[in-house]
């Protein structure tokens, strides 16, 4: 199936993950897309669209909130999986309902949050110190799910008439 990965990415890590997604989608032609270059998108030859966002400050980045207001009716239309990073995981669902639309999220295939990383070394200096104060962090710190990657592309693209068993959250530090 033809899908397009859109995705926007602070620091780096949103886009890492994009890319694991896109590497374990071997059978798929897949086409990313970073929001943060503000390229126009056509979603018409896709027939899968991947959505993936760092959660900051309660919410999905701002670049990734419009995408979707602006393409919500043709993403309806097409099978759609949403991916976060988010390093505080017991937040991570209200997060995603305050940074998703209820419309969308109900027709999403799969709905992950995939761990995420300080990158200090990718951060100014205001958000080492709010990072800090907040997670304790006194360094970069990398918290990927692998597992979640995995359960992710597995049911977007077990075949929908078949049941997808699938774990819960399994959280794996790589």
């Amino acid at each position: 199936m033809k899908t397009a990965v859109v995705y926007a990415s602070k620091h780096g890590t949103t886009g890492f993950v994009a890319q694991k997604i896109r590497n374990l989608l071997p059978d798929d032609e897949v086409v990313m897309f970073n929001l943060d270059r503000r390229e126009r998108i056509d979603l018409r030859p896709f027939g899968r669209i991947i959505i993936g966002s760092p959660l900051y400050s309660g919410t999905s980045l701002p670049v990734v909130r419009k995408f979707i207001e602006q393409n919500l009716l043709d993403l309806l239309q097409k099978e759609v999986g949403i991916f976060v990073c988010c390093m505080f995981h017991d937040k991570a669902d209200s997060q995603i309902i305050k940074g998703f639309p209820e419309l969308l999220r109900n027709h999403a295939r799969s709905i992950r949050n995939m761990g995420g990383e300080y990158r200090f070394e990718e951060m100014n200096c205001i958000e080492r110190l709010v990072v800090k104060k907040i997670s304790g962090a006194t360094g970069s710190v990398s918290e990927i799910n692998a597992r979640n990657i995995e359960l992710f592309v597995r049911e977007l693209t077990v075949d929908a008439s078949q049941p997808c068993f699938t774990e819960p959250n399994s959280f794996v530090k790589l």
